[in-house]
């Protein structure tokens, strides 16, 4: 998810290898003039519908076979685990294989995983461990269908539609996420638990199908690395040589660490601090993804991914929670998650398109699998240390605290990098407003001297 340092504004940086991306404002869907694109977007829109029914589905079942919320958390660390132990793995072959018939392998996948889970489910002969199982099994098929879906984008749109198209990825993931639970619940309720993972087994084939209609000749495609050894520590070296990409995903893992872990304090809002029930706990997370979305769609208008706009959504993000934090009613608590949903999403996608277009593509697979497992890998380590400040001095502080913490990272990050790219801290008025901007300490010297 970034763009070195510049002056003022700087646009995102570019490989030796491909000319500068124009800055330009796009319009809120112009990636979706491409057909490539648009066949992807819309198997995508299908497909995270039931992916997110799944999820609940998932839970639920768990749940209701054991009885324990342990289980459930076993369940989600068997999801997640192999892309925190295999993520880089993933990127290192990702980046040896065509992107198109690895995505279709994958998601054929992911496809049989939901269509098994829902032949055991329907005939009532389902056991914990088996979604014990199906859970690690389309864990396993993440760790190359993350990185080779994201560093996909690019081959589909180029580098002047990227940023817009990550963007509208993000917003087809949250619009998603306000559907698919709640179409999940009606079918758990109405007719089980098993005719939602067969809806997300089926909803496969919308993006396969897609993938297949693809035209071959369109496609930015990017030339394979070649298999040598070395490669994993030829990524990890390249990224140690880049400020620019380095900072930006130790910034996105503290935001991702520190500032997103609303399991742990919406609940606790919920319960111990408004006295609500579940129901304010569902509204809370309704909220947030409204504000994901609308954060999402004006990405998308923004036609470039800039440094400033990283550090800026990061510092707001942060100053969000800590103002939610101390709020005195429900309600108002309630309003702050949209624009806490709107900066935490524009720090997503700002990193994720700035991190993509300065990357060279021969190298995208590995950097966006170490991104994403930094990303990813920040909930787990971050969940228990949210957890431990709630219980020791209240939600009130645990989520201050992350707010802070998010905070301080941004504006740590924006002083290193100023420093590494020449540039001093310049705070002055412009039309009767404060305006702080970086500037390069060669033009401080040049006017003194004049």
């Amino acid at each position: 998810m970034s763009s070195g340092p510049g002056a003022d504004s700087a646009p995102a940086p570019t490989t030796h290898d491909s000319p500068p991306v124009p800055e330009r404002r796009s319009s809120m869907f112009s990636s979706l003039r491409i057909r490539n694109y648009r066949l992807f977007f819309l198997g995508q829109v299908v497909s995270n519908t039931g992916t997110w029914m799944q999820r609940i589905a998932q839970d639920w079942l768990v749940l209701s076979l054991t009885g324990s919320a342990t289980a459930v958390g076993i369940t989600t660390a068997l999801q997640f685990l192999p892309m925190l132990l295999l993520g880089l793995y993933g990127g290192v072959l990702v980046d040896r294989l065509p992107k198109r018939p690895t995505l279709i392998v994958t998601q054929s996948a992911m496809a049989l995983t939901g269509i098994a889970l829902a032949a055991l489910t329907l005939t009532g002969h389902v056991q914990v461990w088996h979604v014990y199982l199906a859970a690690l099994f389309v864990g396993l098929a993440t760790v190359l269908d993350n990185p080779a879906r994201q560093s996909f984008v690019s081959e589909m749109v180029g580098p002047g539609q990227l940023q817009n198209a990550v963007s509208l990825n993000s917003a087809n993931f949250q619009s998603a996420r306000l559907v698919g639970p709640a179409v999940a619940g009606l079918m758990i309720t109405g007719v089980g638990t098993g005719w939602a993972f067969l809806a997300n087994g089926l909803s496969f084939v919308a993006p396969i199908t897609g993938l297949l209609l693809m035209r071959a000749r369109e496609l930015h495609v990017v030339e394979r690395a070649p298999r040598r050894k070395g490669q994993l520590r030829e990524g990890l070296q390249y990224v140690a040589g880049r400020p620019d990409l380095i900072w930006t995903i130790v910034l996105a893992g503290f935001v991702s660490t520190f500032g997103f872990n609303f399991p742990v304090f919406l609940s606790a809002f919920a319960d111990d601090v408004f006295d609500a029930g579940a129901g304010s706990y569902s509204l809370f997370n309704t909220l947030m993804a409204v504000g994901s979305l609308a954060g999402a769609l004006l990405a998308a208008r923004r036609g470039t991914a800039r440094m400033r706009v990283l550090i800026a959504g990061a510092v707001a993000f942060g100053t969000m929670e800590i103002v939610a934090a101390v709020a005195p009613s429900m309600w108002l608590f309630a309003v702050l998650m949209v624009p806490i949903g709107m900066f935490g999403m524009t720090v997503n996608v700002t990193a994720n398109s700035s991190i993509q277009m300065g990357t060279d593509p021969s190298m995208r697979g590995r950097v966006m699998a170490l991104y994403m497992m930094v990303f990813m890998g920040g909930a787990p380590v971050g969940a228990p240390i949210a957890g431990w400040v709630t219980d020791a001095y209240g939600v009130r502080a645990g989520l201050a605290s992350g707010g802070a913490v998010t905070a301080a990272a941004a504006v740590a990050v924006a002083l290193i990098l100023a420093r590494l790219g020449g540039l001093r801290l310049a705070v002055g008025w412009c039309h009767g407003h404060p305006k702080v901007r970086f500037v390069p300490r060669e033009r401080e010297r040049l006017a003194t001297a004049a």
